[in-house]
């Protein structure tokens, strides 16, 4: 299959849309997990995959339930669905040992699926790694106004430099997403983690990753501050870095298991 072109399987009542090639027997395949409101088609996903391809690594990316072109209504979506999302896409979709790439809110759902499967995933690669973002970055940041609509009427359209017309932010979204946080402990993982995180991001404060390595139990944790870098990191210099990072992780893993 061309990896240009989607595929979908049914999980929980809605087709989820991938795009899927196969690797070299034996190596380390990656995953893509995208961010809060994005989709698969965009220039990291489809770089890193055509990369990773060249390379013999099998590659998998997918639209969330509420994404791209995926089923289901955005509004409606959840980080325990999100999460539920990308478990069934390392379930099905995928074998062997297994690097996940998670980008913003998909750095969340990276961390969230290497504590739910430890002997599939043996490194990640975190870009502007957002866990917790629905309480620790969204919510904190609302003032009362905000937070009064979402509570009384279930929903405030948030601005976004990426969508003309806003997101729907859901009471929902913000209560569930309390039963998902892991930034208040210590994230039981030891594999290696490799985070690249823009001084110029003003979604997720640069501060904010720090604390992330500081949470992580394991010793192989690699952070790198791209200093002009803002949150998006998909300049070419910022993809050239992320596939070197992804592609030596991968081999990193290759090793290990040899």
């Amino acid at each position: 299959m061309p990896f240009d072109k989607s595929e979908f399987f049914q999980h929980e009542g809605a087709r989820i849309a991938y795009r899927r090639t196969s690797g070299e027997p034996g190596r380390a395949g990656v995953v893509w997990l995208g961010g809060f409101h994005s989709d698969m088609a965009g220039e990291k996903a489809s770089s890193l995959h055509a990369a990773a391809a060249s390379a013999g690594r099998a590659f998998v990316r997918f639209d969330y339930f509420g994404h791209g072109e995926s089923e289901g209504a955005f509004a409606e979506g959840t980080v325990g669905r999100w999460r539920s999302d990308a478990l069934s896409v390392i379930d099905e979709l995928t074998d062997g040992p297994l690097v996940l790439a998670g980008s913003s809110m998909g750095g969340w759902m990276a961390l969230l699926a290497a504590l739910a499967r430890p002997l599939r995933v043996k490194g990640l690669l975190l870009l502007a790694p957002a866990p917790d973002f629905t309480e620790r970055l969204m919510w904190a940041g609302f003032d009362e106004t905000v937070r009064k609509q979402i509570m009384e009427a279930g929903a405030w359209t948030r601005p976004s430099p990426y969508d003309p017309g806003g997101y729907p932010i859901t009471r929902r979204l913000i209560e569930e997403g309390r039963d998902w946080q892991i930034m208040d402990r210590p994230i039981a993982l030891d594999i290696p983690v490799a985070i690249l995180q823009g001084r110029r991001d003003e979604d997720v404060p640069w501060s904010y990753a720090r604390q992330l390595v500081e949470r992580i139990a394991g010793e192989a944790v690699t952070f790198t501050l791209v200093k002009d870098g803002d949150h998006r990191l998909s300049r070419p210099q910022d993809i050239a870095l992320m596939i070197r990072s992804a592609l030596a992780l991968a081999d990193q893993v290759d090793a290990v298991s040899a």
